[in-house]
């Protein structure tokens, strides 16, 4: 390969903290807050002009739930709920509870942006938004500066402790901590904003959306999906629709990201002229928001003390570092064949692909005993020879199955207050990351109004 040779210069440090976050979705901004309001100088670094990430950027609106599968139980409280409540004070949530299924919350994510603006700013965070990371400083061995690119050019920010919270391991990776990638890596998702599905029920009240995605009878059918939606609170007529899949894409490479982000849009078009062509009166445009950035599963994973399994997800086993509660379902998107293989903790297990039956079956025999919760440990969150850095969120060490469970945003969310309070406390005490005292970072957790069980 070609090359160049850039220049030596001096890069400017635009601010020295005592944690930096790299990666400002709700997961990076929650890690901000958490130790901001403990005390620590946060800073927090963020590509897009606005925090969230899947939640905004990518217009994934669902929460899943914040309780056991009995939904009796809360299991998931900190900023969630805190966050959850301050949008409902607006009237920018839906919950949800069907039966036979556990409740979830929906999100007017456009309100979202702003409220996280505003945790950001009561907190004292220092935001820098439209910065993109670039590069760790690593000195004797250790993480002390991240630098990265914004308009006004390429800046620094020195810090004592560092969180990766990019989703892909763009810091770990580049600071030379152990990462991998499974064989199979879970396909990405363009989603979008559709309007009109509701006038199209009511004229053909068996329309269902995922059947005639998927119709091979339409010459523009998407292949090998699954499709979900849900509502946009405060706009009746729109509906998020998750539909596109993009296999085969490592979402931490540029080249197979770009190809990706264009395709996904390419696959939103062809479903919305299925309904422009077939179901919608002439001159209809369905299609009214596209996200900013394509919603991703799966790349690296960070190499950490503890890799979660799925046996220990499935059986709810309690952890002493436990710092993180679920019930969504195990959930693998297949990269090498159609649909989706569901694991429920009540012991069912489900291939689905669209247009087939269900094949139902079980991962556990009828009239064992089953769990309401799994947890997360610390853990999973301590990189391998890491003194000074944590990761949260997407990269947490997990198997492909328990993987597929944990990815989702509520569990996410808390593994970002969990690593931005341990943070704090192996700031505070002088001590590394791995050394940090799980009762201590469980009782801090619970004191800020985390559900620590």
């Amino acid at each position: 390969m070609d090359t160049i040779t850039e220049p030596t210069r001096q890069i400017p440090v635009a601010d020295e903290v005592d944690l930096c976050v790299v990666g400002g979705s709700c997961t990076g901004l929650f890690a901000a807050v958490s130790a901001a309001r403990l005390g620590a100088r946060v800073a927090i670094v963020e590509s897009n002009g606005f925090f969230g990430g899947s939640a905004t950027a990518s217009l994934v609106n669902v929460w899943h739930s914040q309780f056991d599968t009995t939904g009796q139980q809360r299991i998931i409280a900190g900023l969630t709920l805190e966050t959850v409540d301050r949008l409902d004070r607006r009237q920018a949530v839906h919950f949800f509870h069907p039966a036979n299924e556990t409740r979830y919350t929906v999100l007017n994510t456009e309100e979202l942006k702003i409220e996280l603006d505003q945790l950001a700013l009561d907190a004292g965070i220092r935001p820098f938004l439209h910065a993109h990371f670039a590069a760790p400083v690593v000195e004797d061995g250790k993480l002390t500066a991240v630098i990265f690119e914004d308009k006004t050019g390429r800046r620094a920010i020195r810090a004592s402790h560092f969180i990766d919270a990019t989703g892909d391991g763009d810091l770990i990776s580049r600071a030379g901590l152990p990462c991998y990638k499974p064989d199979h890596l879970q396909p990405p998702t363009t989603s979008a904003i559709i309007r009109g599905l509701g006038d199209i029920k009511q004229r053909h009240p068996d329309f269902d959306l995922t059947r005639v995605a998927f119709d091979p009878a339409y010459p523009q059918a998407l292949e090998r999906g699954f499709l979900w939606t849900a509502e946009v609170p405060g706009s009746a007529a729109d509906t998020m629709v998750a539909g596109t899949r993009m296999f085969g894409t490592d979402s931490s490479d540029a080249d197979q990201l770009t190809a990706a982000e264009i395709e996904g849009r390419r696959q939103v078009r062809a479903l919305c002229d299925i309904l422009r062509e077939n179901f919608l009166p002439e001159g209809s445009v369905p299609l009214v928001g596209l996200p900013t950035k394509i919603g991703l599963r799966e790349s690296r994973h960070a190499r950490c003390l503890h890799q979660l399994t799925e046996e220990e997800l499935l059986h709810g086993h309690r952890f002493p570092d436990g710092i993180a509660n679920g019930t969504y379902r195990v959930d693998v998107h297949h990269m090498d064949k159609p649909g989706i293989t569901f694991r429920y903790l009540d012991g069912r297990e489900e291939y689905s692909v669209p247009g087939r039956p269900a094949e139902l079956g079980r991962w556990l025999e009828e009239g064992a005993e089953t769990a309401t919760f799994y947890q997360i440990p610390y853990s999973s969150l301590v990189p391998q020879q890491s003194t000074n850095l944590l990761v949260a969120g997407r990269l947490v060490d997990a198997d492909q199955a328990a993987y597929g469970a944990v990815r989702v945003m509520v569990t996410c969310n808390q593994t970002g207050e969990a690593a931005g309070t341990a943070a704090y406390l192996a700031l505070d005490a002088g001590i590394g990351v791995a050394d940090v005292d799980p009762q201590k970072l469980r009782t801090t957790m619970t004191a800020a109004g985390s559900l620590i069980v």
